[in-house]
């Protein structure tokens, strides 16, 4: 991915010189979406000593039956990281070109483009939704539509999922800025308003289709950045395809478990991921991401 040299953003908040923790205990005060929800909750037992099952559900908006771990509770102080490393720059170079394209496109719709806060931190911090920590993965936090990412979540995706390359770092925060888009819109209102009058089952299958529509508006940021800046090089595309499939829902509980369980889905099936980002790189179109009025996603 073609990135160096290009604006960076300010907009970004370097909080991984704090101690962490701040907000609830939960998430509450507006749901997080992330793309990492379900990836991170099945490694969290192994590289932070919680179960998946409790992550998931104080992501979904839960009750969560059992208590932090030491770790969680007491975290340890931190080495400040460089302001001006290279994975730095680089989210913050991503961050100003989903910057430079939604402004263009909301201005072309006769919008006003309100950029989202990216936050960057280390094991825990507050938000508007609660307390974020590192083993929930990156998350978008309508409450106060800032997007929150631990950096080591990318090492994460090389060494548990063998995904790697820059771009396919770069669709994590264009999924992200995604729901930030679809709350801008007005679509994660009706959606989560839609949501509280359905069954548990109704409610996943309205998620799965959140989700799919921000892969396909990570996409959309996708086509008009590479035309603007030539961004992509060769097996870039490929990269976040990769990344699509190994965090697909069927993909993670097969490897969790051994089997699926379709109406468990919140994020979508590794087909259905690959299939929407696709047709938001292919199109550059907002309108062709509509994964609520289609019968097949």
């Amino acid at each position: 991915m073609k990135w160096e040299g290009n604006r960076e953003s300010d907009n970004v908040e370097d909080r991984r010189s704090d101690d962490g923790g701040g907000g609830g205990g939960g998430f509450g005060g507006g749901r997080s979406i992330g793309l990492g929800t379900i990836a991170i909750a099945l490694v969290a037992s192994y590289f932070f000593g919680i179960s998946p099952t409790t992550i998931i559900s104080l992501l979904s908006g839960g009750p969560v039956s059992q208590p932090q771990t030491q770790s969680q509770q007491a975290p340890g102080p931190r080495r400040a990281a460089p302001a001006e490393d290279r994975q730095t720059k680089f989210v913050r170079t991503v961050l100003a070109d989903t910057e430079d394209v939604w402004t263009q496109i909301f201005r072309a719709n006769g919008k006003t483009y309100a950029p989202p806060t990216l936050v960057l931190f280390s094991g825990a911090t507050g938000t508007a939704c609660g307390t974020g920590q590192t083993a929930s993965g990156p998350f978008y936090c309508p409450g106060d539509r800032k997007v929150y990412i631990d950096l080591s979540f990318y090492q994460l995706m090389q060494q548990r999922f063998h995904v790697s390359g820059e771009f396919a770092q770069a669709y994590v925060i264009a999924h992200e800025v995604g729901h930030h888009v679809q709350n801008m819109m007005g679509i994660m209102d009706k959606v989560h308003s839609a949501e509280r009058q359905m069954s548990k089952a109704q409610a996943n299958a309205m998620s799965v289709r959140l989700e799919l529509q921000a892969d396909c508006l990570a996409g959309v940021w996708a086509f008009h950045a590479n035309q603007a800046r030539s961004i992509l090089e060769q097996g870039d595309v490929e990269g976040a395809l990769n990344a699509a499939t190994a965090i697909g829902d069927d993909a993670l509980q097969k490897q969790e478990q051994g089997y699926v369980v379709p109406d468990s889905f919140t994020h979508g099936t590794s087909a259905q991921r690959v299939r929407w980002f696709k047709q938001g790189v292919s199109s550059g179109e907002v309108k062709s991401c509509n994964t609520f009025e289609v019968k097949t996603l």
